[in-house]
């Protein structure tokens, strides 16, 4: 991630798939709207996500809106199923 200045504060949140498939599909759905914010990458069937941000409240608006398309993304996959 590429930022002007070191970040306030930063995260990373590792979430566990049913296979390795799903988690790809998962990160596929959900990289676009990464746009500079996050990032993303997918280990076997874990998503790993890395957040920087400036202030804490600006880290927990961004893990909201990751974590509310990811479990939008993870409902479409699992009924492909």
């Amino acid at each position: 991630m590429t930022t002007k200045e070191d970040p306030a504060v930063t995260c990373s949140i590792v979430l566990e798939f049913r296979t390795t498939a799903e988690a790809e599909k998962v990160h596929r759905s959900v990289e676009l709207d990464n746009d500079g914010y996050l990032e993303t990458e997918v280990d076997g069937s874990t998503v790993v996500a890395r957040i920087e941000a400036g202030s804490l409240k600006s880290l927990l608006h961004t893990l909201d809106d990751f974590l509310v398309c990811v479990s939008v993304a993870e409902k479409i996959v699992s009924k492909e199923d």
